[in-house]
């Protein structure tokens, strides 16, 4: 890098304008940016030589600002080592110092131009957080305690006017609602612009200020505040691109990443010479590009000051010109009275002439007498001449009184309008905070009063649920008692039943068997009859005289059967648990061989007057009429054909033509 000093021994007019730019625009903190090996080293303004070095053999070699950071670390080492502020504030520095040595590097290797998403940048940001909040008072709100560090990067826009666009650009970016989001946003907005150090600087420099916000023992009120104000500066070679727009930088959380700086000891840092050049060549440039800036500046304040020059210039030559034709004015006055004064002096001449002729003692009287009079009037004149000086002066003084209260005034307004506008502000802080604390609240509140109703409606339906369970359980234990009452009438039932009906079973299986051997006889007599008048049917009529009256006889002992039947179906439905399988099988026996004896007795009435339903063909002896199970009526062999099963019965019954072609159509219509 090429030094500021000149090459030759003789000062030139050159030489002596680039001293004085130099003196006029390098103020980066009062360091100057250089590069030693991989290092971008600082070295004091007061170091460099700005007037011409008489032995240029060698650059002057730029002093690290390392060793200004080990120097203030061994006088640390002789305060009280166990002052946990002094350690908290050496840390703090060191991890800055770490921090912004990382950043430039990796800038290096990258290409200088960084974004948001980019973790060393994040943690720098993170760590100049933490520097800025070490020793923050706590200001007391409607809320509690708030400590911010908005309020000290807020001064920088009284510090400096340049900062005020900053300012206005974070209090104008959307969804910004806490000041450590605008803090924040400060930070990055103040890197991208390159003057993050100079800001920094200049609140360092204005302690005044600063104990308003930071206690006496707090980072940014003690030298290490300067030392990281000083490393900052390195931060100008880099390019930083954010975008500040969608960022969701008020819940953030800011926690130092260690692993970023913990690196392997046998790690060489070294590159090849080829990189060093590089390197160097971009550190010239950005250097010049700096310096470039910062002469910017000057020439702007220059500009400034010569317009500022060109109207003192403008408003003095307006007033010469004033002057001028006032010393005209009075010139021409002066003229003018010199004329009345010689008019004057001529006629009084004249007039003591005449005098002179009237006479020597009236003149002298007339002469005493006006002379007085001029005299006396003179003195009127001089004292009201004098009394109105005094006014005018009491008056002027008066003035001057009143003109410096009024400044007096107008400084304290302009202090407390100051004060207010700060009140201001933080009361519009707190109120938005107030406003989305607010907000929070109702919509917990609703949510809650949702859970409420819900929890509200469940409890009801719980309740309705019980009211109903407990109506069930006492219906169930008014059934379990009826059940129980009936068990026990059942049982005493059913032992009346076994001492009443005991007999009377056993009796009836007798009755049963003898009606079965009786009944089997009767059919063997009726086969025989029917195989008779089958092969003789021009036998003596005489003969059926006799059926009315086995008719009538049967119909007699079928109608007993029927209602010792009867007994037998209601004994079942209330029959004991010990009654035998073998007694309700011959109950149903019973009812089969009674079905059976109807049939007989339809086949005997068929034979008398039976006629059928389809071809109306009386029943004869010959002709026998048989009854369709399905509808129940009376059919001869040949509209009785067929015979399909029936749901009653599991064996094919004989059914009519009609009821087997409506049969079959049901069947093929019903599934499965």
């Amino acid at each position: 890098m090429s030094d500021l000093t000149p090459q030759s021994d003789v000062p030139t007019p050159t030489t002596d304008k680039i001293t004085q730019a130099a003196r006029e625009t390098i103020y980066l903190c009062n360091f100057r940016v250089s590069v030693d090996g991989e290092w971008l080293c600082l070295r004091e303004l007061n170091d460099i030589s700005l007037t011409p070095d008489p032995e240029p053999t060698h650059e002057v070699c730029w002093e690290d600002l390392t060793v200004w950071v080990d120097q203030l670390q061994m006088l640390d080492d002789t305060e009280d080592p166990k002052d946990p502020i002094a350690i908290e504030r050496l840390n703090l520095m060191n991890m800055a110092k770490l921090s912004i040595k990382g950043l430039i590097e990796s800038a290096l290797n990258l290409g200088r131009s960084l974004d948001s998403d980019y973790a060393p940048l994040q943690q720098f940001f993170v760590v100049m957080e933490h520097c800025l909040k070490h020793g923050l008072k706590a200001k007391k709100t409607f809320l509690g305690q708030n400590k911010s560090f908005w309020g000290p990067l807020e001064l920088v826009e009284k510090l400096c006017p340049e900062a005020g666009e900053i300012t206005v650009s974070v209090k104008d970016l959307p969804g910004l609602k806490t000041p450590v989001g605008r803090g924040r946003a400060w930070l990055r907005l103040a890197l991208m612009q390159k003057k993050l150090s100079d800001y920094m600087k200049a609140l360092i420099n204005r302690k005044d200020l600063m104990s308003e916000f930071y206690e006496a023992n707090a980072l940014m009120m003690e030298e290490e505040g300067a030392v990281i104000a000083g490393l900052l500066v390195g931060l100008n070679v880099i390019d930083v691109n954010l975008c500040m727009k969608g960022e969701d930088l008020d819940t953030q959380v800011g926690v130092i990443d260690f692993s970023l700086y913990l690196k392997d000891g046998g790690h060489s840092s070294k590159s090849n010479e080829g990189d060093g050049q590089i390197t160097a060549i971009l550190d010239q440039k950005n250097y010049v590009e700096e310096l470039n800036r910062h002469l910017s500046a000057t020439v702007n304040n220059l500009q400034a000051k010569v317009d500022a020059l060109e109207k003192s210039n403008t408003k003095l030559t307006e007033e010469l010109a004033v002057a001028n034709n006032r010393i005209i004015t009075l010139q021409e006055e002066t003229e003018r009275i010199k004329q009345d004064n010689v008019y004057y002096l001529e006629s009084t001449r004249k007039k003591m002439e005449v005098s002179k002729q009237d006479g020597n003692a009236e003149g002298n009287f007339h002469r005493q007498s006006h002379q007085d009079d001029m005299y006396n009037e003179a003195r009127k004149q001089l004292k009201e001449e004098t009394q109105l000086r005094l006014d005018v002066e009491k008056e002027l003084e008066l003035q001057i009184g009143m003109k410096q209260e009024m400044e007096l005034a107008m400084k304290m307004l302009e202090k407390d309008i100051c004060e207010k506008q700060d009140v201001l502000v933080t009361l519009r802080h707190q109120l938005d905070d107030v406003r989305s604390l607010k907000h929070d609240l109702s919509q917990k509140v609703q949510g809650s009063d949702s859970v409420v109703r819900q929890k509200n409606e469940i409890i009801a339906r719980l309740e309705e649920k019980t009211n109903q369970m407990g109506s069930t359980i006492k219906q169930l234990e008014q059934r379990l008692r009826q059940v129980g009452e009936n068990w026990h009438s059942a049982e005493d039932a059913n032992r009346h039943f076994k001492q009443e009906f005991g007999d009377k079973i056993e009796s009836l299986q007798l009755q049963v068997e003898q009606l079965t051997k009786e009944r089997s006889q009767w059919e063997m007599v009726l086969k025989e009859r029917k195989q008779n008048l089958h092969n003789d049917p021009h036998r003596d009529k005489n003969t059926g005289a006799h059926y009315p009256k086995l008719v009538v006889d049967m119909k007699k002992e079928l109608q007993q059967l029927q209602e010792e039947n009867a007994k037998l179906r209601k004994g079942p439905e209330c029959k004991p648990p010990n009654v035998s399988l073998h007694q309700c099988r011959s109950a149903e026996e019973i009812k089969v061989e009674m079905e059976s004896d109807q049939s007989l007795e339809s086949s005997e009435n068929t034979a008398v007057n039976i006629v059928c339903n389809l071809c109306q063909d009386e029943a004869s002896v010959t002709k026998p009429k048989n009854r369709c199970h399905n509808c129940q009526e009376m059919f001869c062999n040949t509209c009785s054909a067929n015979e399909l099963p029936l749901p009653s019965s599991i064996k094919p019954e004989r059914v009519c033509n009609p009821c087997h072609t409506l049969l079959l159509e049901q069947y093929s219509t019903t599934p499965p």
